[in-house]
């Protein structure tokens, strides 16, 4: 029943999406066959125009596009004196932004969640506070902002970290984290704030429990304590927020990859709008909802692992 239900929620969310997002770009002005090709002549713009429909009606091509989508044809991504296969740039550029997304995940949580524990731990204290204050700095702090300070002062200036450009972690791993690293900080930096944030909330409510005053009256060290028995039930709230937070990191990493000139799925996003490649921008955009469904249904089974009494509800 989960499954269907999801299923049908991605469809529907690959609709809707795309349709707004499509909407969005029939109002930019300007011809798009001159946008694709302005130094080409009258009759290869006639050709790109009957390539892409531009003479039909737009529920005539967005309808044409999602027939074509649903079985497999993601377009063609168009140049003056050619035309790619939107998918051979969507699969060079899709692992980029994944890997861009998860590392920023990882150190997001791996950062986020011992300090948001000890702050409920230390509730009150110095350490409580200046914690507080350094998420609202961190909020505070727009991404590209960041992305360019960082950019300039580490790499650039001191030259510690690469500053631009990527390299494949299957080619040359070491120079693949030296160029991901800046990037990675930048996207992480603001979900550190909300995760810590977040956690620290749950995690005071749950050390107020009678299963926690007992595991204290038994003498269990603090340490025990906080990571074996609080953390797990104070993780929902964190993992929903991980969960639809993808939305966020990818509109984060769109602004990352063009700030550092990482070749993945924001980069690619940007220069289809740029260049009104209408088809390419399509199925650029359903993938992301279909990632982001995906992720979203893959938190709801991690409910069933961390709180049983869901998966009961389910049961029954």
């Amino acid at each position: 029943m989960l499954i269907i239900k999801k299923l049908a929620q991605l469809v529907v969310a690959v609709i809707l999406v795309t349709l707004f997002a499509s909407l969005l770009l029939e109002f930019l002005p300007g011809d798009a066959a001159d946008v694709l090709a302005p130094s080409a002549s009258d009759q290869q713009r006639e050709q790109i125009r009957e390539d892409i429909g531009l003479h039909d009606s737009f529920p005539v091509r967005y309808t044409r596009w999602l027939g074509n989508f649903v079985t497999g044809d993601f377009g063609n991504y168009y140049t003056v004196s050619s035309k790619r296969p939107v998918a051979d740039r969507l699969w060079d550029a899709l692992p980029v932004s994944l890997l861009l997304m998860l590392y920023a995940q990882v150190v997001a949580l791996v950062i986020a969640i011992p300090v948001a524990v000890l702050a409920a731990y230390r509730k009150d204290t110095w350490f409580d506070r200046l914690t507080n204050v350094s998420a609202f700095a961190m909020l505070a702090v727009p991404n590209f902002a960041l992305g360019f300070i960082l950019q300039y002062y580490l790499g650039v200036k001191l030259g510690w970290f690469k500053s631009s450009g990527y390299a494949r972690i299957t080619e040359n791993p070491v120079e693949h984290f030296q160029y991901m690293i800046l990037p990675t900080i930048t996207l992480a930096v603001g979900q550190v704030a909300v995760y810590q944030r977040l956690l620290r909330t749950d995690m005071i409510a749950t050390l107020r429990e009678d299963f926690i005053l007992m595991a204290k009256a038994k003498g269990l060290k603090a340490k025990r304590i906080l990571f074996r028995h609080a953390l797990k039930p104070s993780s929902l709230t964190l993992l929903t927020v991980a969960g639809l937070n993808v939305g966020t990191l990818i509109g984060g990493a769109l602004i990352v990859e063009v700030v550092f000139s990482l070749p993945g799925m924001g980069l690619l996003i940007f220069e289809a709008i740029s260049r009104r490649q209408i088809v390419a921008f399509q199925s650029m955009i359903a993938v992301v909802a279909i990632l982001y469904i995906l992720v979203n249904f893959i938190v709801d089974l991690l409910y069933t692992v961390l709180d049983p009494r869901i998966r009961r509800t389910d049961a029954e």
